[in-house]
């Protein structure tokens, strides 16, 4: 048995209960299958693969907090510390009923290549909690985000671990985040990335990862021959990502006409109008069917259904395994020439594997939606000069950086005889940068 197939079969028998971080793990050994295979007695000499899937902690917590009737919550909290080889832990907080320990740790593992592929020196980490602030008070948020803190603050700080937001978190809540850790820390560092732009936050981080998408995907697809100005585009979610992935879709020069949230999905045959979208998501916190009051002659449908429309390329933004075989077909019959991922994870392997035999393009979140944690890695940077850049420099550094990923993970299939699997190239190029850190660094 080789060596990645010894590590998969234990991997598999130690975590049967976290399918994500199964899917995460088997997509990630199976593509660099080829680089272990030529280094094998290295990596084995030193149990490389077998802490790469280990994470170096996990911190679990409970966070009792009082809503305002009085009555007294108690939810889990977590802080999964994946690897720290390249730099201090980097990775988002997500505040959703569904998070559990092995969606964080399928999160956090991602995490450490999508941040080795930046090129900027973070590791990768992920945390959060089963609190739901949806319909939640300010007031309510407010207290659960100090609680959280109150317990996290032992274990983050700017050179050991600096979280972000992720779903649920938004800048309201980093905001009580950082205020809480400054208030039990008495200090004032960079602890928190998706601040607000009055106390140590970036310019360009709300629209990074949506933006970065975009630049990523322009990219690939000069790569290919193709471009986006002109194309029909279809884009699933309407949250942050979904939203400036949209706007810059449209900047390019594309046509988005779809977008979705947890219970409907909108047709707009005339192309999303980015302004009604951003004042029934960030502003009126609505579904959207109110963009269909809004826009009489878009079509809103109950359900799922964003993949059965017609388009040029496709852009799961929403959340993991969103996009499943049936989908992966109904992209192919229609024409679609590529898909890319704006959400972590939102293709199934089945789809995934489908969508690269019928010759779409696909690129993994990993590396197309790297924007966000990049411009994060930029705020650490301005927070540490105690500079705040133009939105201009911020911009032209995001784009370099996701043009650079296309380029290297389209350099490293290539090199290993997979020209076009991104996936591959992805994965082997975050894995090399990781494991030459790992290796350097002795056994910890």
């Amino acid at each position: 048995m080789s060596y990645v197939d010894e590590v998969l079969a234990a991997v598999k028998m130690k975590n049967a209960h976290e399918p994500e971080f199964l899917q995460a793990v088997t997509e990630v050994l199976e593509s660099i299958r080829a680089v272990v295979d030529a280094n094998e007695e290295k990596y084995r000499k030193v149990a490389l693969l077998e802490r790469l899937v280990e994470p170096d902690r996990i911190i679990t917590f409970r966070v009792p907090w009082t809503d305002d009737k009085g009555e007294v919550h108690v939810q889990r909290g977590y802080r999964v510390q994946f690897n720290n080889a390249i730099g201090p832990y980097k990775g988002g907080l997500r505040f959703h009923p569904s998070v559990y320990q092995g969606i964080l740790k399928f999160l956090g593992f991602e995490q450490v290549f999508k941040n080795a592929l930046t090129t900027l020196p973070i590791g990768g980490g992920k945390g959060g909690s089963d609190f739901d602030p949806h319909g939640k008070s300010d007031a309510e948020v407010m207290r659960f985000c100090q609680a959280f803190m109150t317990e996290l603050y032992k274990y983050v700080g700017a050179d050991i671990d600096v979280p972000a937001g992720d779903i649920g978190v938004g800048g309201r809540e980093v905001g009580y985040l950082f205020g809480q850790y400054k208030r039990i820390t008495n200090s004032y560092e960079g602890m928190l990335t998706g601040k607000g732009l009055t106390f140590g936050g970036s310019l360009i981080r709300t629209q990074a990862t949506g933006y970065g998408l975009l630049y990523h995907t322009e990219e690939i697809l000069r790569l290919n021959g193709q471009k986006l100005e002109g194309a029909t585009c279809v884009v699933s979610g309407a949250g942050n990502v979904a939203i400036y992935a949209i706007e810059k879709a449209q900047q390019l020069g594309a046509k988005v006409v779809t977008c979705s949230d947890s219970t409907g999905w909108i047709y707009d045959p005339d192309g999303i109008d980015v302004a009604v979208l951003k004042e029934v998501k960030e502003v009126m916190r609505a579904r959207l069917t109110e963009y269909k009051a809004a826009r009489p002659n878009a079509e809103y449908h109950e359900g799922k259904g964003v993949w059965t429309v017609k388009c040029d390329y496709a852009f799961p933004c929403a959340t993991q395994n969103e996009l499943d075989i049936e989908d992966a077909k109904a992209l192919a019959a229609n024409g679609c020439k590529g898909v890319f991922e704006g959400a972590n994870m939102p293709t199934t392997l089945e789809a995934t594997t489908y969508i690269q035999k019928n010759g779409m393009l696909f690129t993994p979140g990993k590396a197309s939606n790297a924007g966000g944690v990049a411009t994060s890695a930029l705020e650490m940077s301005q927070n540490s000069e105690r500079l705040s850049w133009s939105a201009e420099e911020v911009d032209a550094k995001l784009k370099s950086i996701m043009y650079g990923i296309a380029d290297t993970i389209a350099s490293a299939a290539e090199r290993y005889g997979m020209k076009g699997n991104y996936v591959a190239g992805a994965n082997i190029a975050g894995f090399e940068k990781v494991a030459e850190a790992m290796i350097a660094q002795g056994v910890y």
